[in-house]
């Protein structure tokens, strides 16, 4: 996969607005709970894929005790985290790194915990990431994604226009295509969860407060023709939730130990 900068300044502020400080896709700390749920973090080693600005990242390390290894392909996002870090206090625990796509610079059994979220879903080669993931992990490691999906088939023409309007790339997997990768990578003790319902009432709200209460900041920081622009892609967002074109869910898989 190759593409040019996608998230630039503008956007990140946007997102943080409607996401949380740090955050670039929904739920915030929340969401971050959910995808570490039973998992032991204390002093582990967890690689975070799609680190963006690193929101995730500074709550693993500041509420869970974890030593984050951040990686994007986007420099400025990750020149933003390495700052917040600093000012967070957090540099001795986060760290992050600017790649390439492809195989990960990593020793094999490197990682406790492989973590994305809302990144997958943007990468054209996603049997690679998987492998990649399962050889990073130590024997009995664990990956846990968050992910938005699409439905079986093609996608719809409101998917092709909400594609248009975010301007950003995706390559979306089923949730079932999703499991058939795990399991053709190696992962064990596969789950998958549908959490698509509490976005679909999310997306809504969101999309009310765009129109409305962040509208000026919108306008401050994007000017008119791109706050009206986000202002459409929120509106298409909400139409391909509604019809459940696309879902919001986690996925994991662990990586076996001797005996499994």
């Amino acid at each position: 996969m190759t593409r040019e900068i996608e998230y630039h300044d503008a956007m990140t502020n946007m997102l943080e607005l409607i996401w949380g400080v740090g955050f670039m896709t929904p739920g915030g700390e929340g969401n971050v709970a959910n995808l570490v749920d039973g998992l032991e973090l204390e002093g582990k080693r967890i690689l975070d894929i799609g680190c963006g600005i690193g929101g995730p990242a500074f709550v693993l390390a500041s509420k869970y005790g974890a030593h984050v290894t951040g990686i994007d392909i986007e420099p400025q996002l990750i020149e933003q985290a390495r700052i917040r870090a600093e000012k967070l206090g957090l540099s001795s625990r986060c760290k992050f790194i600017k790649v390439a796509p492809g195989p990960l610079e990593f020793p094999d059994d490197s990682f406790d915990v492989v973590f994305s979220a809302g990144v997958i879903m943007t990468i054209e080669d996603q049997e690679e990431v998987l492998t990649e993931a399962f050889r990073v992990l130590k024997p009995g490691g664990t990956l846990t994604v968050y992910d938005w999906m699409k439905r079986e088939g093609e996608y719809s023409e409101d998917m092709l226009y909400w594609f248009k309007m975010e301007r950003l790339t995706y390559a979306m997997k089923t949730f079932s295509e999703y499991k058939t990768m795990l399991q053709d990578n190696g992962f064990i003790d596969i789950e998958l969860n549908d959490r698509s319902k509490w976005y679909r009432q999310r997306v809504q709200e969101e999309y009310e407060q765009i129109k409305s209460d962040l509208y000026p900041k919108m306008l401050e920081v994007l000017g008119k023709q791109e706050a009206d622009h986000f202002v459409e892609n929120w509106r298409s967002m909400v139409v391909v939730c509604l019809n459940k074109d696309v879902s919001q869910g986690y996925y994991r898989g662990r990586k076996p130990v001797d005996g499994d």
